[in-house]
């Protein structure tokens, strides 16, 4: 009997883990892949995370970006340097997942990696967790099996529906000396595409915030890519879901609760999930420490905190809604401003909240929209 068996070894499961690990609770880490392994991710993280752990990332930091670049169809660029306390870090998630699951096996955790989950059942006061393999049992359950996994539905958690998203590796020269985070606001319609510079390739991003059907990424990313003069046809498309955040829910449930972007914590405006994910992780941590020790409302206060943490990402959804919907003239009076860049930085390294800058943003945005203003 474990006092929690955590579902999923990404950056939300394994943060949840290694922090009940590290206060002496017993953890199982049940994960379907065999780590490390691939996962479809650009990999741009803010510094911040550091705060929530007593260990060093330096080791597991592939890049530090200061500059960022934003363009509309190849063209009109605007670049700066991003005015943050520590530049962005860019990570490579197959090492950076190993990193954080190889610190929480450190603390005590059990990691079972190659192992799906078939079925989850609550009986006699505790979670069983049947695999081909064996059935675990557990007090609680952390359900941290991403987008795709069936946890959620299981547990009886309402989640947004999934979105198509894909990540587009090509082979490239070392990365230059001054690497720069790359944004593309033209070639995908009601979406956006990215790309970061690593050593020997680049990773591009792409996902649609607005609308329905399948996004021709294919072609998306090989028009991006000769932007920077690269052969697309020599690149590895990974198609994959997001739940994007969309309105918050409960995210606990009997004994039971769901992190990360299983439960649609990531970001609905720049579709950035490692650090919410994380944070999600660390959150569930306390609260099922706290409920192993007798506090009964515990896992009521987790989900109290994460919609605290929605009530912020409404303002990304909302400007969202207003950006992806005229995002050239959005382009225009939004992201070629001065002071709009800065703020984007910063709400990329989580320096600042959107709904410290909402209002502005919404009513700029909205003005741009009025014939005859700017």
């Amino acid at each position: 009997m474990f006092d929690s068996i955590v579902v999923g070894g990404g950056p939300a499961g394994s943060s949840a883990a290694y922090h009940l690990a590290r206060q002496g609770c017993s953890v199982l880490i049940l994960e379907k892949a065999t780590f490390p392994r691939d996962k479809p991710c650009t990999g741009a993280l803010s510094p911040l995370v550091a705060q929530w752990f007593d260990f060093d990332f330096a080791p597991i930091i592939a890049q530090r970006v200061r500059r960022v670049r934003y363009t509309w169809k190849l063209g009109d660029p605007v670049a700066s340097e991003l005015q943050t306390q520590e530049p962005i870090w860019l990570v490579k998630r197959d090492a950076f997942d190993q990193f954080l699951i190889n610190h929480a096996i450190a603390k005590g955790a059990v990691f079972q990696d190659g192992t799906p989950v078939i079925k989850v059942e609550f009986a006699e006061g505790c979670w069983q967790v049947h695999t081909p393999q064996a059935v675990f049992e557990g007090r609680y359950l952390i359900a941290a099996d991403g987008a795709e996994g069936p946890l959620s539905q299981w547990l009886g958690l309402k989640m947004p529906k999934v979105r198509p998203a894909a990540v587009f590796a090509i082979p490239a020269e070392r990365s230059p000396h001054d690497p720069t985070l790359n944004f593309e606001f033209g070639l995908l319609k009601n979406g956006c595409l990215w790309s970061f510079p690593y050593d020997s390739e680049r990773l591009m991003g792409a996902v649609t915030f607005l609308g329905s059907g399948e996004p021709d990424y294919p072609a998306a990313f090989k028009s991006y890519a000769a932007g920077f003069d690269l052969n697309g046809s020599a690149g590895q498309l990974s198609p994959h879901l997001v739940k994007l955040w969309d309105g918050n829910r409960s995210l606990h449930t009997r004994q039971a609760v769901i992190v990360g972007e299983a439960a649609a914590i990531v970001d609905p405006l720049s579709a950035e999930g490692i650090r919410h994910g994380m944070y999600s992780g660390v959150e569930a941590a306390k609260a099922i420490h706290a409920a192993l020790q007798g506090q009964d409302e515990a896992l009521a206060a987790y989900t109290t905190t994460m919609h605290q943490w929605g009530d912020n990402m409404q303002w990304a959804q909302r400007i969202a809604g207003v950006f992806f919907r005229f995002p050239g003239i959005g382009y225009r009076v939004g992201i070629k401003r001065p002071t709009m860049t800065k703020r984007m930085g910063q709400l990329l390294a989580g320096e600042i909240e959107y709904s410290d800058v909402a209002s502005r943003v919404i009513k700029r945005l909205s003005t741009g929209l009025l014939p005859g203003r700017k």
